[in-house]
C-alpha cells in the first residue's frame, strides 16, 4: 500500500496532513465548538504550547482544513472554524472514536 514511488498513497498523504499528536484533537475540538478563539482552543488542549498550537493551526489552514477569521478590532480577535474539507472528516472522527471506545476501553 505504501510505496517509495513518487506518487504517495492516499493514506500516507492523509497522515501528512492530519497526523501527529495535536491535529486530530484540534479538529475534534473545532467540531465540538464550531467556532473558537485561540485562547479557548488552547484551554481545551492541555499540554499544548502556544508555539505548537500556532504552528499546527497554520498547517491545518494551509492544507484547507481550518478557516482563520481575523476581526479588525483592538485588540485583534481571531476565530478558527472548520472548512468544508475539515467538516468532511466528521465521519472519520466518529469512526475513530467508536473504534477507540470498543477496543481501548473494553475490559
Amino acid at each position: 500500500m505504501i510505496s517509495d514511488s513518487q506518487e504517495k498513497c492516499p493514506l500516507q498523504k492523509m497522515l501528512e496532513s492530519i497526523g501527529g499528536k495535536w491535529k486530530l484533537l484540534i479538529i475534534a475540538n473545532l467540531k465540538e465548538q464550531n467556532v473558537v478563539r485561540f485562547s479557548a482552543l488552547s484551554r481545551l488542549l492541555p499540554g499544548i504550547s502556544q508555539k505548537v498550537l500556532t504552528a499546527q493551526l497554520k498547517e491545518l489552514e494551509a492544507d484547507g482544513f481550518v478557516h482563520r477569521e481575523v476581526y479588525p478590532e483592538v485588540p485583534p480577535r481571531v476565530e478558527y472554524s472548520l472548512t468544508a474539507t475539515g467538516k468532511s472528516l466528521y465521519p472519520v472522527l466518529d469512526s475513530m472514536a467508536d473504534w477507540a471506545q470498543k477496543n481501548l476501553y473494553s475490559e
